[in-house]
């Protein structure tokens, strides 16, 4: 993708998310360098993600490693599990899809897809039992903070499926599963100040995820046309 089709609206949302996310490093995370390289990545890879390119689920990838790796500092197993053992698989196989369904002949843009209802019940299903398995998996482990954290295996499956299904709706699971996570790591910062930083993270992916959605809503009426 050139740089030069990204819009001055994308490249002030970057910058100001980038700046944003070292600002609070600088503040609250001096020591947690980790943290800074992953929020560093997610924020660029959400943008990435809203041009629909599939770089985007390529970095989304590597956040997954790195966040599951945080997540397993603050005995949050069931972020840890969700991203090592499914966000970051299925951003491997939504990297596949994206690469093989282009817009045309631009394999920088994805072809945005509209799933039925049968599929959306079907998917509404699924996710149901993967949340009451992995429920009572959190719990054997002696999860942290155990309701938010399954919420977030249910927003990140859903987010996840839809997000392969190339559905201009996994942005908008994906700013819910956002607010899930900024609650569950508000409780961690008033134990550890240091993760308020990963607080400002999820609320600046929060912004990006509503950017990504409009700009798929956007993309689907041009390619219609």
């Amino acid at each position: 993708m050139k740089i030069s089709s990204f819009t001055r609206t994308e490249f002030l949302i970057w910058i100001s998310s980038v700046s944003i996310i070292m600002l609070s490093f600088c503040l609250f995370g001096r020591e947690s360098f980790l943290t800074l390289i992953a929020s560093l990545i997610g924020t660029t890879s959400l943008i990435f993600c809203a041009k629909g390119n599939p770089i985007g689920q390529l970095l989304m990838i590597i956040f997954s490693a790195i966040y599951g790796v945080i997540s397993f500092g603050f005995s949050y197993y069931g972020e840890m599990i969700t991203y090592l053992g499914m966000t970051a698989p299925m951003a491997l196989i939504s990297l596949v899809s994206w690469i093989k369904n282009p817009f045309r002949s631009d394999r920088s843009e994805v072809r945005v897809n509209t799933i039925k209802y049968t599929e959306t019940a079907f998917m509404l299903i699924v996710t149901a039992a993967v949340t009451f398995i992995f429920y009572h998996i959190l719990r054997y482990f002696h999860t942290a903070n155990l309701i938010p954290s399954t919420v977030s295996v249910a927003t990140s499956f859903a987010a996840a499926y839809l997000t392969f299904r190339r559905s201009a709706f996994f942005a908008l699971i994906y700013a819910a599963n956002d607010v899930v996570l900024i609650i569950l790591w508000t409780m961690a910062a008033v134990k550890d100040i240091s993760y308020l930083s990963v607080v400002i993270c999820f609320v600046i992916f929060l912004l990006n995820d509503i950017y990504g959605f409009i700009s798929w809503q956007k993309m689907k009426k041009r390619q219609n046309k």
